[in-house]
């Protein structure tokens, strides 16, 4: 028996392979930070702290009713980053009423192979989704207040 394996109850189960067991999805998401950045005056800002202490800013850019952008921050793990990521690539390019519909489930479903164990790191981005579509319609509702608010 290989080191990379141990027996249990007759049983040969396989060590977890980071870079041959993930998806090439939660790959991607987990390492990409091209819309990592935080933009000053969004049109709508969402945050969430999690539990585990990671925290989930999302940003959004829209135009005529439709998500022109979305960037996120992020002090969490590779997971956090992942579903942050996720988010972003699911709603952008959408109308803020299809924007509602993304769930947790959808992140982990778009990822594959998020571990159970970090589930909450998509209920966590969606989260942090839902905050900044509730800014974006106060903003539009009351739009001097994103003149007079700071981030």
């Amino acid at each position: 028996m290989s080191g990379r394996q141990r027996q249990g109850n007759a049983k040969v189960q396989k060590e977890f392979d980071f870079w041959q067991d993930h998806s090439l999805r939660y790959l991607e998401m987990a390492f990409r930070n091209d819309r990592r950045q935080i933009i000053a005056n969004p049109d709508g800002y969402g945050k969430r702290t999690g539990d585990c202490a990671d925290m989930v800013e999302i940003f959004l850019t829209v135009r005529d009713g439709r998500i022109q952008s979305v960037s996120y921050e992020t002090n969490g793990c590779m997971n956090t980053n992942a579903c942050a990521n996720t988010v972003a690539e699911l709603v952008e390019g959408k109308d803020v009423a299809s924007a509602w519909e993304l769930t947790p489930d959808d992140v982990i479903n778009y990822l594959e192979t998020l571990p159970p164990r970090n589930t909450h790191c998509a209920e966590l981005a969606a989260g942090a989704l839902y905050r900044a579509l509730i800014d974006f319609q106060d903003n539009q509702r009351l739009p001097w207040k994103k003149t007079v608010s700071k981030k």
